[in-house]
């Protein structure tokens, strides 16, 4: 198996996974997990890496960082041996503790590709069977075909907000911040901390991942277009002996989702974008969230100067009418997909 490739960016924004070799678990207790956070705080004085999200989760965690000195690759190898050491020496073993080397995803810091990561890894806790959120389940539920009750969504939220050893807690301001983990940035981008929660937990009662975070599996890099081009020049120079595959995944600009909607409208934008009651700007709206990888506001001024507030309202309204309107359904389920496999 090719080894995973390795770029190191200075201020990139990371995913960074690592997994129990042979799939067991490397938190066995609450001191586990205690001294792992400790390593975080240590590795972030030690490297100056910034620890934005994390989640530990028995067999494998989950961290979203920052490196404003591109130097995630030693940082994080810094930290597993550590923590290997310890864990070995704590239970008088030898041995490999992880799988191999850790994944990393190149993650684009503009838009809201780093505020939906952080929004993917917080949802890790109840992203299992147990929940009713396994991966045919996840995906069944996001696209409306089946509904959670009511027993099953609140189990969900108490989960989600009890999990201790997640950074959704200070997020959510459920818990104090420890002075080492960094949130202002995204609490920011998701318009302050109750929007945050409401944000997260809008995934918990609907079964969906944040879009392009459904399968990360092989991916380098996930971002605008231009982000990609820019990943692209990076991985030509640091290696020359595997190839891109499927490791990069584009955002799509405005301009073709406007021109999607007006071919499946059969008019111009010009022509329903301010009409009473048509919902082919509210569709534009939404397509434009789930795929362009812009902010809220990055969307209402792409689309002729829209508060973000409203943005927000009339995607959530669009998402909302799609469970009673098959018609929609249908067609927001087409363009996604089409805009998905560049069919446009």
């Amino acid at each position: 198996m090719a080894r995973p490739l390795r770029v190191d960016v200075k201020d990139g924004w990371y995913h960074v996974t690592a997994r129990g070799i042979e799939r067991k678990a490397i938190f066995e207790d609450n001191r586990d997990h205690e001294h792992f956070l400790e390593l975080l705080e240590e590795m972030s004085k030690r490297y100056g890496v910034e620890v934005h999200v994390y989640c530990l989760l028995g067999n494998h965690y989950h961290l979203q960082i920052r490196t404003p000195r591109a130097n995630a690759s030693p940082a994080v190898q810094w930290l597993n041996v550590s923590y290997s050491v310890w864990f070995n020496k704590k239970r008088r073993r030898s041995g490999h503790v992880f799988q191999g080397r850790f994944g990393s995803i190149l993650i684009d810091g503009e838009g809201s590709w780093a505020l939906d990561a952080s929004v993917y890894i917080h949802l890790n806790p109840i992203r299992t069977q147990g929940y009713g959120l396994g991966k045919s389940a996840n995906k069944a539920e996001a696209m409306g075909w089946v509904e959670p009750d009511r027993e099953q969504l609140k189990g969900r939220l108490k989960a989600l907000r009890q999990f201790q050893w997640s950074s959704f807690r200070a997020y959510a301001g459920y818990s104090k911040t420890p002075e080492w983990l960094v949130t202002d940035d995204l609490i920011k981008r998701g318009g302050g901390r109750q929007e945050y929660r409401r944000y997260v937990q809008e995934h918990v009662t609907r079964g969906a991942d944040p879009e392009g975070f459904e399968d990360l599996r092989g991916r380098l890099a996930l971002g605008s277009v231009a982000f990609q081009d820019k990943a692209k020049d990076w991985v030509k120079k640091v290696t020359k002996e595997q190839p891109m595959r499927r490791c990069l995944k584009r955002g799509v600009g405005i301009a073709t989702i406007v021109r999607l909607v007006e071919d499946e409208r059969g008019e111009s934008w010009a022509d329903f974008s301010n009409r009473h009651g048509d919902w082919g700007r509210e569709l534009a709206m939404y397509l434009a969230r789930k795929r362009s990888g812009l902010t809220l506001q990055g969307i209402g001024d792409a689309l002729g100067g829209v508060e973000y507030k409203n943005v927000s309202k009339a995607v959530r309204r669009f998402e909302d009418s799609l469970a009673n309107h098959s018609n929609r359904r249908s067609t927001a389920r087409s363009l996604l997909s089409q805009l998905a496999n560049g069919e446009t």
